[in-house]
């Protein structure tokens, strides 16, 4: 299965922020649509992304304060991305590797959607369940 053919299914719509933004913001963003990242978005496109994980880090290291900085200073500059050609093992493969949990996609240099771990554990079970319907097809013909 493809990464397209995730997104086909679950939509393409990608919540960002801005760099600017306050981690407070960002919190309020992330309640409001109950979602674990969210892909930062600046005036040349891409320049991060920023997790519930950096949220924590952040907070444990300044404390109250950092509720009050931007978004820029806790985001995730390196960025996994993906493509919608590139199969759901390879970007499990990356997930682990990487131990990340949202990778956004990008189709000719634009932000095209975003896959999350729950993704493509949902693509995977969808395989399995048709697989062992047509096993099952199988066994009652045969």
């Amino acid at each position: 299965m493809r990464i397209a053919d995730v997104l086909r299914s679950k939509g393409t719509e990608v919540a960002t922020i801005d760099p600017t933004a306050t981690v407070a913001e960002l919190l309020a963003r992330l309640a409001e649509n109950n979602i674990g990242a969210m892909v930062v978005l600046g005036d040349d496109g891409l320049v991060g992304i920023v997790s519930e994980r950096d949220i924590v880090r952040s907070l444990h290291e300044r404390g109250a304060d950092a509720l009050r900085a931007p978004v820029s200073e806790i985001m995730t500059t390196d960025v996994a991305t993906c493509t919608p050609d590139e199969t759901v093992d390879h970007l499990t493969v990356l997930m682990t590797e990487r131990r990340i949990r949202h990778v956004p996609v990008m189709f000719n240099g634009r932000l095209a959607g975003i896959v999350s771990i729950g993704d493509v554990v949902k693509s995977r079970m969808n395989e399995l369940e048709h697989a062992q319907e047509q096993l099952e097809a199988y066994i009652v013909q045969g």
